[in-house]
């Protein structure tokens, strides 16, 4: 009996907490009590605004009605084309953008044709300049990627590619007074400076379409041909330096080497 009365058991529910000293047989019972949560308590300035607005409650974004819109475009849009100028993906891309994107795959297409002339005149067995045939022909290859890449933007606004007749270029650059070198540089270094113009054309219809997409697209075609009036500008000034005579030789083997470092059309959107 003593022993039974040096130990009990302290039950908590209906299990067996720990066994602990007790001065008597009885089992000495403790309830379980869940403590209630309770938020704070909001004063001042966080009230005025619990009041005037419970962001749980409210729904801010309803799709299915702000979609109605857009639904009624997509179900318009015929996918076999009638018409022609349908499209699922187009969003925000006005027919002015369009229109502007097409001009430019025009003008792309006719430096690349005229590069293109260019780079077979200096091929010529008389003429001889392998130096000037690479740089025109990479040159030509850049501005068909230029071209392309703009299809391709076209593709992905929902715009239609609508390409035009190209111009035939000249393709005799002799020039008594220059030399052909230098008369060939200075009307790439036109072409160039002429294109960066029409760049910031197109920009300037971004900006009117309010096309934020468009215009980072075309800020991307803006930097890479200002770097490459620079390029073209420097080999006008070292042409005029040279003059007519064997420098062009030696100018020409050194256009060989930096005709492969031409820099590649970028492809982000």
């Amino acid at each position: 009996m003593q022993a039974m009365r040096s130990q009990a058991f302290r039950v908590v529910g209906s299990r067996v907490n720990s066994i602990v000293p007790a001065r008597s047989l009885s089992c000495r019972i403790t309830p379980v009590v869940q403590r209630k949560q309770f938020a704070p308590r909001a004063t001042g300035k966080d009230t005025e605004v619990a009041d005037k607005k419970d962001l749980q409650n409210d729904i801010i974004f309803k799709p299915f009605d702000e979609v109605k819109d857009e639904l009624s475009l997509v179900e318009q849009a015929d996918m076999n084309g009638n018409p022609p100028e349908d499209s699922f993906a187009r969003v925000g891309y006005t027919k002015d953008a369009e229109y502007a994107v097409n001009e430019q795959i025009n003008i792309e297409y006719n430096m690349s044709y005229v590069y293109h002339a260019m780079s077979a005149y200096f091929d010529r067995d008389n003429v001889a300049l392998p130096g000037l045939a690479s740089y025109f022909r990479a040159a030509s290859l850049e501005e068909r990627g230029h071209a392309m890449e703009l299809m391709d933007f076209q593709a992905v606004r929902g715009g239609r590619t609508k390409l035009a007749h190209l111009t035939a270029p000249q393709s005799n650059y002799q020039n008594e007074e220059k030399g052909d070198a230098l008369h060939a540089m200075e009307l790439a270094l036109s072409l160039e400076k002429l294109n960066f113009h029409k760049l910031r054309e197109l920009h300037d219809v971004a900006d009117a379409s309010e096309d934020a997409q468009m215009a980072d697209f075309v800020e991307n075609m803006l930097a890479e041909q200002a770097k490459g009036v620079k390029v073209v500008a420097d080999y006008v000034a070292q042409l005029r330096r040279i003059g007519k005579g064997h420098g062009v030789f030696h100018f020409d083997q050194l256009l060989a080497e930096d005709a492969s470092k031409l820099a590649t059309p970028s492809t982000q959107y």
